[in-house]
């Protein structure tokens, strides 16, 4: 049983000097499992709360839809991936959720000077569906990965770039990372096929 524990220690010790000397918290499986399903019940909270209490969904309200749900959403995320920040010698778990806070607006203009970029439409009329848009494509994609990498440069290209995954944590940021951008690609890609929906509509003077 000592053997185990040092052994255990050991290798915790090794791990710590290859990060260098910062403490990472050791997620297990199950453990990952239960916190993208707490996300995923904050997700599915966050669009029943607009739709059965406010009467507000996509198609008609697309706007504040997607604020209401970024309101409820972005504390869940924020308060989870801060419990699972990787400098923990360093970095408070205080630290970790102002680290979310702040990423949340950088990561909605990098998202709305991307979504502009390819082919989002510009003008003023169109800039609050494009925010809240935005906001909640941050909230999935920076915000996880800010409180949990702080500014690590390292981490974010490997994560994102390189898309390398080495433990757990690493695949509960960048699998709903990228399945939100790859989602979002497909999402937009067929609405031309629907101009005939009454919400493709244009008006024509």
């Amino acid at each position: 049983m000592k053997t185990k524990m040092k052994t255990k220690m050991k290798m915790m010790k090794k791990k710590d000097d290859q990060n260098g000397g910062n403490a990472i918290l050791s997620v297990s499986p199950w453990k990952a499992i239960t916190l993208q399903l707490i996300c995923l019940l904050g997700l599915a909270i966050a669009f029943w709360i607009p739709n059965h209490i406010y009467s507000l969904d996509l198609i008609t309200h697309p706007s504040q839809t997607l604020r209401m749900i970024s309101v409820f959403l972005a504390p869940v995320l924020i308060l989870l991936y801060s419990h699972l920040r990787h400098d923990r010698n360093q970095c408070s778990y205080v630290k970790a959720v102002g680290r979310g806070l702040l990423a949340l607006p950088a990561g909605a203009v990098v998202n709305a000077l991307g979504a502009t970029i390819l082919g989002a439409p510009v003008g003023f009329e169109y800039f609050p569906k494009t925010f809240n848009w935005s906001l909640l494509m941050s909230i999935l994609t920076f915000v996880p990965a800010a409180c949990v990498f702080g500014s690590s440069w390292t981490d974010w290209h490997r994560i994102f770039a390189r898309t390398k995954a080495s433990e757990s944590t690493d695949y509960m940021i960048s699998l709903p990372a990228h399945g939100a951008v790859i989602g979002a690609w497909f999402g937009a890609w067929p609405m031309p096929l629907d101009w005939e929906s009454p919400w493709q509509v244009l008006e024509v003077e």
